[in-house]
């Protein structure tokens, strides 16, 4: 261009815009884009959400080299918290209860839980038995020259520090009493040595025999139900002190129940039975076949 010379100005010079209106043309676009980032990201989140009905992703056992367990626990041992499993009951043995025998359940006398069952056989050879729910079978001969069928009664009863399971077996003249612990019928000894046997009126020492329940607990004891005029009764109880295992019987002091009550009075009826708790001879056991 020769010296001198200018160059020409644009006749039609475009402006520069002011600072406020170049942020009034900017500001629109930022929202926009803005609005156009949150749509998407809705979209993304709305497309990838886990359903309700997916399950939850599980977070991965520990190995034994991360826990430092150089030996896995089994799948299948009991946890520390595993329920102490119930008595086993006595051994299975014998051949359960004789042919002909009658038969009755009774309550649990082995400890597993479960009701077991009472027999009486008839015969020169009568005896009485039990059968546990486990298959063990013991049984004892009833020593009596009574001619009356005998009955029978099982209950668990207050024995020393504890209880034991007994059976009373009335054969009408007397009641003959068994210890059935320790998965044997073993019969109890009195201070003689001898089976402890109980008076139905025979020997004029006792009418029957009953359970008293004391402290939550049944306690045996022989009854004695006299009348003078025989319309009224004066009833007395003698508590039998059982050792651990109703193995050894002893009798306690002897006292007076109930005076002047009449014959239908239940005092009266009972002192005149066989009877443990509410299980009575001849109807909650089993009765010597004929």
């Amino acid at each position: 261009m020769p010296e001198g010379m200018t160059t020409p100005q644009d006749p039609f010079p475009v402006p520069e815009p002011e600072p406020a209106e170049q942020t009034r043309r900017t500001w629109p676009w930022i929202v926009l884009t803005v609005v156009a980032v949150l749509v998407i990201a809705l979209v993304v989140w709305l497309v990838n959400r886990p359903s309700g009905d997916e399950p939850a992703a599980e977070t991965p056992a520990p190995t034994a080299t991360e826990t430092g367990d150089a030996s896995p626990t089994d799948a299948g041992s009991p946890s520390d918290d595993a329920s102490t499993p119930a008595a086993e009951g006595c051994p299975a043995a014998g051949d359960g209860p004789p042919a002909g025998a009658d038969t009755h359940e009774i309550v649990d006398v082995d400890g597993d839980g479960r009701p077991d069952t009472a027999w009486l056989t008839g015969g020169a050879d009568r005896a009485f038995g039990i059968t546990t729910a486990s298959g063990a079978t013991f049984s004892a001969p009833i020593e009596s020259a009574s001619p009356v069928p005998a009955s029978a009664v099982v209950n668990v009863v207050a024995a020393g520090d504890a209880t034991a399971p007994i059976a009373l077996v009335d054969t009408g003249r007397e009641v003959l009493l068994f210890s059935a612990a320790d998965c044997a019928v073993t019969p109890t000894q009195n201070a003689q040595d001898e089976q402890y046997t109980f008076d139905k009126g025979f020997a004029g020492f006792g009418t029957g025999v009953g359970c008293t329940e004391v402290d939550g607990a049944l306690h045996l004891a022989g009854l004695n139900a006299v009348s003078d005029d025989g319309t009224t009764f004066t009833v007395a109880r003698t508590f039998v002190d059982l050792d651990a295992g109703a193995t050894r019987a002893t009798n306690g002091e002897e006292e007076t129940v109930a005076q002047d009550a009449p014959a239908d009075d239940p005092v009266v009826t009972t002192a005149q039975e066989t009877s443990c708790g509410d299980l009575v001879a001849g109807q909650d056991g089993p009765v010597e076949p004929r």
